[in-house]
């Protein structure tokens, strides 16, 4: 089998290096790739958005398979092009893929289908969001300001009070974030924890993967600006076998009959992220990709062929996939560019990164490339390193135990991922 994989992240990097233990797989491609990526899969130079470049490199090259890692080409129609080409494709339709690409659509199709979310009203008028503002942030305990489209993992507040809500509104509408700010989402502030949900289908079948827990904040304790994640792990001990029946009854299959009812094909992969709150699960937001950094941790506990996996849901055929799973926990640790999720400085050495390795950790490129033969920075989250333990606390311990052999000048890290698990 021939798999083309489209990204060039940290994502990227897990999906092309289990991909590549798959019995069948005879070649990976990845474009554009990274420095990690071309250790495990071929580097293209083809750029996420270059849809029809991606498109004719598939057929040219006899590509079986092509899994999409971010999602601006699936809200942008890829699937929908190479299926047209008829080319098998992991990932959503475009018309499906907006469940990502609008947060008003979005919230509108839970709404339709009864899937739980906090309360919420969109405008495209700007003083008629900040008087909304200014009428709920009253007596609750904050509220969240989105941006409704694309916004590059930015376009997100939470705001606990008028001010910060009301200068998160302005942004929005500032033109700060672009098309994607033309209209202003804002939602009530749930209270609880937060879980990654993510699940196959192939709009017959839908098999949850194993839960997971990202950790958003730049700083220990959860403190900070939001980034696209410090670090995950799998499993969320918060997600207990009670919790997932539950989510599976309230979540995954009417999103399923939502899928149905509305006519979107949809083969790839559905992310639910969960706030488990007093009054049950409640979903904060549908991506339609895999989750950054939640797939280094849950695949390093996959015990099968992925590319099957895969290669089945494109045809619509899950109904035949079992899904088995390590019982050893999984933990991400991320080292990003110093001033992340701020302005950055590109080109940084990274050195150690062999070390670490020979510790039993996987190093997931995220912002590398490769200048001469030394592999130096190139994104704010540079690398993602993942290990496995007996438990969490030492699947954690071996992670840091392997970020200290890595460095580079002002590279970063929070010192406490998972500590929720472990109370810390």
């Amino acid at each position: 089998m021939r798999i083309l994989v489209v990204g060039g992240g940290g994502r990227e990097h897990a999906l092309c290096w289990k991909l590549a233990q798959g019995k069948d797989v005879e070649k990976i491609y990845c474009g554009p790739g990274n420095a990690g990526i071309a250790n495990v899969a071929e580097n293209v130079a083809i750029q996420v958005d270059d849809l029809d470049a991606l498109a004719e490199f598939a057929e040219s090259n006899g590509v079986d398979l092509t899994v999409v890692g971010p999602e601006v080409p699936l809200c942008s129609g890829i699937a929908d092009l190479f299926m047209s080409r008829g080319l098998r494709v992991f990932g959503p339709t475009q018309a499906a893929a907006m469940l990502e690409g609008s947060k008003k659509f979005s919230k509108e199709f839970m709404r339709r289908n009864n899937i739980p979310t906090a309360e919420a009203a969109s405008f495209a008028d700007e003083e008629a969001a900040r008087k909304y503002v200014s009428a709920k942030i009253a007596g609750n305990p904050g509220v969240v300001v989105k941006a409704d489209g694309l916004a590059a993992g930015k376009g997100v507040v939470v705001a606990t009070s008028e001010r910060e809500a009301l200068d998160a509104v302005s942004e929005c509408f500032s033109g700060a974030f672009g098309d994607a700010g033309a209209n202003v989402l804002v939602e009530e502030l749930l209270i609880g924890e937060e879980a990654s949900i993510l699940a196959l289908t192939d709009g017959n079948t839908i098999i949850p993967l194993a839960s997971s827990q990202d950790h958003k904040r730049a700083l220990d304790g959860d403190l900070g600006p939001n980034t696209g994640g410090m670090g995950a792990y799998s499993p969320a001990p918060v997600v207990t076998d009670e919790l997932m029946s539950e989510i599976n009854e309230k979540v995954l299959n009417p999103f399923l009959q939502g899928v149905n009812n509305e006519g979107m094909d949809y083969r790839g992969i559905i992310y639910a992220g969960i706030m488990v709150t007093n009054a049950g699960p409640k979903v904060l937001e549908f991506n339609v990709r895999f989750g950054d950094p939640e797939t280094q941790a849950v695949l390093a506990r996959l015990d099968g062929d992925l590319a099957d996996i895969m290669l089945k849901t494109s045809e619509k055929r899950l109904s035949e996939v079992t899904l088995e799973w390590s019982a050893e926990p999984a933990v991400c640790v991320v080292m990003a560019a110093g001033g992340y999720p701020g302005a950055y400085e590109k080109g940084k050495v990274i050195s150690g990164i062999d070390d670490a390795e020979r510790t039993g950790a996987v190093v997931f490129h995220a912002g590398t490339k490769n200048d001469g033969g030394k592999i130096v920075t190139s994104g704010g989250r540079v690398l993602g390193i993942t290990t496995k333990g007996r438990d969490i606390r030492e699947a954690a311990a071996n992670a840091y135990a392997a970020v200290e052999k890595i460095s580079w000048d002002g590279a970063q890290y929070r010192g406490d991922i998972a500590h929720r698990a472990i109370g810390i």
